[in-house]
């Protein structure tokens, strides 16, 4: 064999070893990136690996991971649900208002909630199919309604049993003890309620987006709508389904949510948008897959959790934990998206 021949094979193994390497680092390098954090955290600060802290790790991510799962649906077909937060803040008052002042049971406040959830998320697909208003403009308009929305019923107050509302309404109800179960108990003296939620929804959005056809057509969808509308989809019909399925999942973490803190807290919203998001989009990176996906939006959100509770452990100041989440965010996609034209 010719030096040149030698040469030739020699280039093509090199060549070879190195798209095995990319794929490699594309499927496995954001598991292996949260594997070594969670190990750095854990040597740093001992406390970081107790059974409790872990724990507390899981809960702090349950809302906000609810509503990322919520979320992966728009995501799914292409789109982006922006109200979500607003409609987690609103599920939060609204279930107070319901129980504290107008002294109704938690069931009521459960299937108000979840019904505004649908409900809203029924008008964003109205007004991004019907409509044709893009999703993002159509969202943030929802958004920034609803946030006004929220505060009406309250006029502006955060609710709790006693508060004066507006008018000289004193609260006089509280919530139901299996209400606040739902954010405060736990599952046989061990695991935490909430946890438990995320994780049944979490198992319900895998099997319908994995399992069924449902699942196989919303993807199709965010593939190439056309495609999939030529082939005898009803595109309108499952683009109208995604927002409702986001809302009602929304509305379900704001149930959440005011079990957790017992009280409608006006400032509840917070960071959830940007959280939710956060974990759905690092999701794409989770196994390479490159699109949204339960099992990456969970782990997304369990990511967050964790670098959040380990940087808090290492007193890092909030801004700091801020612009390291951003990092994180970007550096996930870009090195997924960046390396993927290498995959063969």
């Amino acid at each position: 064999m010719s030096a040149q021949a030698q040469y030739s094979d020699g280039a093509a193994v090199g060549r070879e070893k190195g798209a095995k390497a990319k794929r490699f680092a594309i499927r496995y390098g954001f598991l292996i990136v949260m594997g070594l954090s969670f190990l750095f955290f854990g040597l740093v600060q001992p406390v970081f690996w107790r059974p409790a802290n872990l724990f507390s790790i899981l809960l702090g991510v349950t809302v906000y991971g609810i509503l990322a799962l919520g979320v992966t649906f728009p995501l799914v077909i292409d789109g982006l649900d922006l109200s979500i937060g607003s409609v987690a803040a609103l599920s939060v008052m609204i279930s107070a208002y319901l129980m504290v002042v107008l002294e109704m049971s938690g069931i009521v406040a459960i299937l108000v909630s979840l019904g505004l959830g649908a409900f809203i998320g029924a008008i964003n697909g109205f007004l991004i199919v019907k409509v044709k208003i893009p999703d993002l403009l159509a969202t943030l308009g929802m958004m920034f309604l609803v946030q006004g929305l929220q505060l009406i019923p309250s006029g502006g107050r955060s609710i709790g049993r006693g508060a004066v509302l507006q008018g000289g309404i004193t609260a006089q109800g509280q919530f139901a003890e299996y209400f606040l179960f739902l954010g405060q108990g736990k599952i046989f003296g061990i695991v935490p309620t909430a946890v438990a939620i995320m994780i049944i929804v979490a198992v319900l959005v895998f099997v319908v987006l994995s399992l069924t056809r449902w699942g196989r057509v919303f993807y199709a969808i965010g593939s190439n709508s056309e495609a999939a509308r030529l082939v005898g989809a009803k595109v309108d019909t499952y683009r109208m389904m995604a927002y409702v399925i986001s809302g009602t999942i929304a509305g379900l973490a704001g149930i959440v949510l005011a079990a957790r803190i017992g009280r409608g807290d006006v400032q509840s919203g917070g960071t959830l948008l940007l959280d939710a998001i956060g974990s759905a989009l690092i999701g794409f990176a989770v196994l390479g897959v490159r699109r949204p996906n339960p099992f990456g939006t969970i782990v997304g959100a369990i990511f967050i959790g964790m670098l959040l509770n380990g940087l808090t452990m290492l007193n890092m100041p909030y801004f700091v934990q801020d612009f390291i989440k951003g990092v994180v965010l970007v550096a996930a996609l870009a090195f997924t998206f960046g390396l993927s034209k290498a995959k063969t």
